[in-house]
């Protein structure tokens, strides 16, 4: 089993829910993305699951527990996602119900279903999955993993336990990816972007995509900064058409600004973003209240691309927002 960092609190809740038997049948998990949210799904699943446990704690050797590790065990579904938009449909909502009420064949005696990276779910998904989840059967279990619980309507979150996943230290980001065969200079170079966020320190190593959002970032932080309006739009333009990739992009940038607002009112601050030195040379050239605006207008800019707003169209009124804010 997978070592999960930083999380530690967290594990301690889960395995005294299982060793207590007072497991909850509906968990919401939420975090940033790579902050560990999936393998504290599994790791409540092994739980469950698990043919040894220690005190609740899962085994992690058991046939069981390897089975939810390697994501083959017959009986933790993960439900289909569909669309355009990747999501899960009140097709997927209905099929996950009928099966509920067909029992499980192992020694546990429990039937995981994992929603993962819920975002945007429609509000009819939800309202047929409802009372499902309000009434299960009494060994099926389901868990949503997400970057925060208002991705759902507050009558899921009701009848849901809410969890949070939290960063580990890059201390112990380094390590993790040390254990996992990666070299110093790899290891410093993600830290030095992600900082606790294991996931996205493996990720800005392994996938060349990762590399260039950093890269196009640090690009679109110098813009500002020299408040070059046309290589600000450029930057923005080559974002492309791929909700996804332009939210990832959006939320990156975001965390420079963030950290510039912070760095202006204390330059020794711990940054979160992947760019510290672009954010303490905008910190010198913005004030902490024009940041705060920038970052209203990026999160408007993403509030008009989930409202089918064209993304060409929002992305250039937000070049020219920014050019307004810092001129």
């Amino acid at each position: 089993m997978k070592k999960i960092y930083g999380n530690k609190q967290l594990l301690d809740v889960l395995s005294g829910m299982a060793a207590s038997g007072r497991t909850a049948h509906s968990v919401i998990i939420s975090g940033e993305k790579g902050s560990g949210r999936k393998l504290v799904a599994k790791y409540y699943t092994m739980a469950l699951m698990c043919e040894s446990p220690d005190n609740g704690k899962p085994c992690g050797v058991c046939n069981a527990c390897r089975n939810v590790e390697n994501d083959i065990h017959p009986d933790v579904i993960y439900p289909e996602k569909t669309g355009k938009l990747g999501n899960y449909s009140v097709a997927t909502a209905r099929d996950v119900i009928a099966d509920a009420y067909v029992r499980p064949n192992n020694r546990s005696g429990c039937k995981v279903y994992i929603f993962a990276d819920c975002r945007n779910v429609d509000a009819r998904t939800q309202n047929t999955l409802l009372k499902l989840i309000e009434e299960p059967p009494e060994y099926a279990y389901f868990i949503f993993t997400c970057g925060s619980k208002n991705e759902f309507l507050a009558t899921i979150i009701s009848r849901c336990v809410c969890f949070s996943t939290s960063l580990c230290t890059e201390e112990e980001a380094a390590e993790a990816l040390a254990g996992s065969g990666y070299g110093q200079q790899e290891i410093r170079a993600a830290v030095s972007c992600f900082h606790g966020n294991i996931g996205m320190c493996e990720e800005y190593i392994n996938d060349e995509k990762v590399r260039k959002s950093v890269d196009l970032t640090k690009s679109l932080a110098d813009s500002i900064i020299r408040k070059d309006e046309y290589a600000l739009s450029v930057g923005l333009f080559s974002l492309g058409r791929e909700r996804g990739e332009v939210r990832e992009q959006l939320v990156m940038l975001d965390k420079l600004v963030r950290d510039a607002a912070v760095l202006a009112k204390d330059s020794k601050a711990q940054t979160i973003g992947c760019f510290r030195e672009g954010a303490a040379a905008l910190s010198q050239s913005v004030t902490a209240f024009q940041s705060a605006r920038i970052h209203s207008c990026i999160e408007n800019a993403w509030r008009a691309v989930e409202n089918n707003v064209s993304i060409p169209l929002a992305l250039t009124a937000l070049g020219a927002e920014i050019m307004e804010i810092v001129g």
